[in-house]
């Protein structure tokens, strides 16, 4: 005896089968084994630019805030570096500024 399956349920077999062959971004896993393949080599993993000293960044940003000048910008910069030394002289600036 010859069952047959539900057209919703063939549907949903197919989508699965194919979910394992299909990356995020869409292109199909195939594809790029194909292109190692002919290549003679893997695909390199691509490059991450180097990791910003969070100092140096945090010291730009209170440069900018300075340069504008503004209690907005010196209180943004306060809000988001707290703790950070630069956050006191922020707050001095900050006195300083009028009413």
């Amino acid at each position: 005896m010859q069952r047959t399956l539900p057209a919703g349920l063939f549907g949903a077999f197919v989508a699965l089968a194919g979910l394992s062959h299909q990356r995020l971004e869409g292109l199909p896993v195939m594809v790029e084994k194909a292109k190692a393949d002919n290549s003679g080599t893997a695909p390199r993993a691509p490059s991450m630019p180097m990791a910003r000293d969070p100092a140096a960044a945090v010291a730009e940003e209170y440069k900018a805030a300075r340069r504008k000048g503004t209690r907005q910008a010196l209180e943004l910069f306060i809000a988001r570096h707290g703790n950070d030394p630069l956050a006191e002289q922020a707050r001095a600036k900050l006195k300083r500024l009028p009413g």
